[in-house]
């Protein structure tokens, strides 16, 4: 990694043709790069490809034994302690609903804040939200299997996170496919499979796997069987492991989370003007000295961090203790 130097704003593919000999190397840069949902030509790509491998080399990727829930359990319970109050399934159309609080941090995407707020907001902010624009969207599937799948790469057998896509040319041919609005015939796939490392995800003897593929934003193309397609060219005999399986769509994945629209996971498109600014300019207040924006919509992105709503709690705190 360290003759990678600070290429951040080179894109994947110029930065594999420079750095990398081996065409597995470079296809192993690729899956890392291909999580920033950029096709391998954009300017971007590069950045994820270099923080996910340098993560992976300082720390792993770890999981959380029992699964993400464990995470919300932890927050829960600490914020009890606290004095904290939690409610649930109740749903926010507009925050004048809230008006009793002192200060709102809205885990909501940009666009959803401007329908939520209203003329809270002023004009020139919520002109901001509006040229918000969303990224693609996931096609998902969750696994119950017999056994482990069937690898014919045995070091497989012993990752949780695996990238699946081929070579370098095969990845990159999937992501433009998916930012042309088309539907890769070899789809790039994440997949974990957190059974084999966690004994609590499945039933003795049996196991779990979820995976998932990169598509245009909104899609209602079936992907299902190009995704077990793309499975059992690498572990033949897939297939014959599955027990059951249940199939998200874009439109599935919006309707359990209002903030996945059009079943994108990131909280917005990584342009280049996305990612350095966000809606708030690398700042978490609105325009409205009561509300912050708190989601992945903000500094630094998606991902199982939390960091977006810390620094918006930080920020918040530091004005009101004023």
């Amino acid at each position: 990694m360290a003759r990678l130097g600070l290429s951040t704003l080179r894109s994947a593919e110029s930065l594999a043709a420079s750095s990398f000999r081996s065409e597995r190397t470079r296809a192993l840069f690729a899956g890392l790069a291909a999580h920033s949902f950029l096709t391998m030509d954009d300017p971007l790509s590069a950045t994820f490809g270099i923080m996910l491998g340098v993560s992976a080399h300082a720390v792993g990727w770890p999981i959380l034994r029992g699964g993400s829930q464990a995470i919300t359990n932890a927050l829960c319970g600490h914020l009890a302690k606290l004095g904290g109050k939690l409610k649930t399934s109740t749903r926010v159309e507009d925050l004048e609903t809230l008006r009793e609080y002192e200060v709102m941090l809205c885990d909501v995407t940009s666009r959803q804040l401007l329908r939520m707020a209203g003329d809270r907001l002023s004009a020139g902010y919520r002109r901001r939200l509006e040229r918000y624009r969303y990224g693609p969207g996931v096609f998902k599937v969750d696994y119950a299997l017999a056994q482990p799948i069937p690898w014919k790469a045995k070091e497989c057998e012993r990752a949780a996170a695996i990238h699946l896509g081929g070579s370098f040319a095969e990845i990159a041919a999937s992501e433009k496919a998916m930012a042309t609005g088309q539907h890769a015939q070899g789809p790039f796939m994440i997949l974990a499979q957190p059974s084999l490392f966690d004994p609590t995800r499945a039933p003795g003897g049996k196991h779990t796997a979820w995976v998932y593929c990169h598509v245009p934003n909104g899609s209602t193309f079936d992907m299902l069987p190009r995704v077990e397609a793309q499975i059992e060219r690498f572990a033949p005999g897939f297939r014959d492991c599955v027990l059951a399986r249940r199939v998200f769509s874009p439109a599935d994945l919006e309707s359990m989370d209002a903030n996945l629209v059009g079943g994108d996971i990131g909280g917005g498109a990584m342009s280049l003007r996305q990612f350095l600014f966000r809606p708030t300019r690398m700042q978490y207040a609105t325009s409205a000295k009561d509300i912050y924006l708190c989601s992945s919509s903000t500094p630094p992105g998606g991902g199982v961090h939390g960091m977006c709503g810390y620094h918006a709690a930080k920020m918040a705190v530091s004005r009101f203790g004023k």
